[in-house]
């Protein structure tokens, strides 16, 4: 016998969809750096602001405890995608290859320490995200959703960016102190202006859920 789809399995489903997939990029695109006027910073930090959106919407209607499922999910996915990439390193490139086995390995083969510090990372910052919406939710009384939204995300972000640096370059001694709060504080401050910015995309989600699930109990 199947299940009947509903709305809000379809809302769920598309959100998690778009929650997992920019999860998965940043994570692959992160070895990048760009120069951002005088700053330097990884291009994993520009489908952020997606998940940034893509959490505060499933929180919204589906609560923490979905946001927590979608991150226990998307991090499996993420190991997995990690263990793809170190099998196809692993594998010679055949003499035809227009892609040669250096710069494959250079664009995909990040360092371990990079790899668990991100997931290290991500766990921790969706799970304080979720918790930390909740509890705006809580005062504001299901309004306000721009102060939940950024509320949550600026504390969660704070230890997500300096988590990472922190595991990843400062602890392994690639990076001195100085350089160490230098770089977090620009990823940090990068993911939040971008996270703000695209407030009014949470609002605009918020909205189009709402009218799909008008008539869906609970909706």
């Amino acid at each position: 016998m199947y299940m009947q789809l509903t709305k809000k399995h379809i809302v769920f489903a598309l959100l998690g969809g778009i929650f997992i997939t920019n999860a998965i990029i940043a994570e692959l695109i992160g070895g990048k750096l760009i120069q951002m006027g005088p700053f330097i910073m990884s291009v994993g930090v520009l489908p952020w602001p997606i998940v940034f959106v893509a959490t505060d919407l499933i929180n919204e209607f589906f609560g923490k405890s979905g946001v927590k499922k979608l991150t226990l999910l998307t991090t499996g996915l993420i190991i997995y995608s990690f263990v793809i990439l170190f099998g196809a390193i692993a594998i010679p490139a055949s003499s035809v290859s227009a892609v040669s086995d250096s710069a494959f390995n250079e664009v995909f083969g990040q360092s371990m320490w990079i790899i668990v510090a991100s997931v290290i990372a991500f766990v921790f910052s969706q799970f304080l995200d979720a918790s930390l919406f909740a509890i705006f939710n809580k005062y504001t009384k299901g309004k306000m959703i721009w102060l939940r939204s950024t509320g949550s995300t600026i504390i969660s972000q704070l230890f997500d960016s300096f988590i990472v640096s922190g595991i990843a370059f400062w602890m392994t001694g690639k990076v001195t102190t100085s350089e160490y709060i230098n770089m977090s504080s620009t990823g940090y401050v990068s993911k939040l202006v971008l996270a703000i910015c695209f407030t009014p995309v949470i609002y605009l989600g918020h909205y189009i859920i709402k009218r799909f699930l008008k008539d869906t109990p609970n909706g």
